[in-house]
């Protein structure tokens, strides 16, 4: 049986597949995996330790000699992606209901899946219509994994009054800690980078049935087309976005485009973001969702857009 072929054959399976199976498992039977010991330790209440360590991995995968042409690439990448989804976020925020939704999304869902980029689907698109340049971007681009820049833009929120309470600094330091760590080692040691590189993705599928195992059903017929939504948003506004910044640089606007995405791991953000700052805990699950559907919303639609970009009706051959 090729359980692994077929995951990769679904965008975004690796983390959908077990999240949904969990949720499953979840609605219909809560206390199935709620034994004790090792069995409900990994499987139920192993989120944060998972996600923890998928931090470190993901931050040894950051390469702080990238410098030059790909370094402002880079840096353009992660800064435009970050504006549009810090500003999506603050529009949402001013104009949900009571709910604190807009649009039914929620501006946490909103802020984590924007902000965020599927490495390996940009790797691809820049393999095909990228040069060496545009790949060597990556390094820095791996800065938008996880939940740090989805908590710099709630903390500026949160000093405007958008959102409740402020992230201290003990609160932040305990999730950027991973990353910090993880950072100094890879950039310490090559053989390091990619020993922790192979355990970023194998902890993927472990850490999203742990979180599924705090979803149900309703959670997901709630956020699900919604999800939707967010995963369309993100591909044309920051995806258009980056075409139209990098066209501007004159740098290959697709490689701009080929940032309009959400990756997987960002469905851990949300709990992420709810561990530093519990007020944030009740809009997790449905936030966790919505990222959870944009993330195979961006991977299906994305590469459809890209392919219209280049072959654009109103572009000149």
């Amino acid at each position: 049986m090729k359980i692994k072929r077929f995951m990769d054959r679904i965008p975004g399976g690796m983390m959908v597949i077990p999240l949904l199976t969990a949720a499953l498992i979840n609605t219909f039977a809560p206390g199935l995996l709620r034994i004790g010991n090792f069995t409900q330790d990994l499987f139920v209440d192993g989120s944060g330790t998972l996600i923890a360590l998928f931090l470190l991995c993901a931050g040894a995968q950051i390469n702080l000699r990238s410098f030059g042409v790909s370094l402002a690439k880079g840096a353009t990448l992660l800064g435009v992606k970050w504006l549009v989804g810090a500003a999506v976020g603050l529009i949402a925020y001013t104009f949900a209901g009571e709910d604190s939704l807009w649009l039914g999304l929620a501006p946490l869902a909103i802020i984590a899946a924007m902000t965020n980029s599927n490495g390996g689907l940009y790797m691809a698109i820049v393999g095909q219509y990228g040069n060496k340049e545009d790949k060597a971007a990556y390094s820095l681009l791996a800065l938008n994994d996880g939940p740090f820049l989805t908590m710099v833009a709630l903390s500026i929120f949160g000093a405007m009054g958008y959102v409740e309470g402020f992230f201290s600094l003990q609160s932040f330091l305990s999730v950027l800690l991973p990353i910090l760590v993880g950072m100094v080692l890879g950039n310490l040691d090559d053989e390091m980078r990619n020993f922790l590189g192979k355990g970023s993705d194998m902890l993927i599928p472990f850490f999203a049935f742990a979180l599924g195992m705090g979803i149900d059903f309703s959670k997901i017929i709630e956020g699900g087309l919604s999800g939707i939504l967010l995963g369309v948003l993100t591909v044309i506004l920051t995806g258009t976005a980056g075409y139209l910044v990098f066209k501007a640089c004159g740098w290959n606007p697709i490689t701009g485009a080929a940032e309009g995405s959400t990756a997987g791991n960002a469905v851990a953000t949300p709990a992420a973001i709810a561990a530093a700052n519990a007020s944030f805990a009740k809009v997790s699950a449905l936030a966790t969702v919505q990222v959870a559907a944009s993330t195979v919303t961006t991977a299906l639609l994305l590469p459809l857009y890209i392919a219209f970009l280049v072959k654009k009706p109103w572009k000149k051959s």
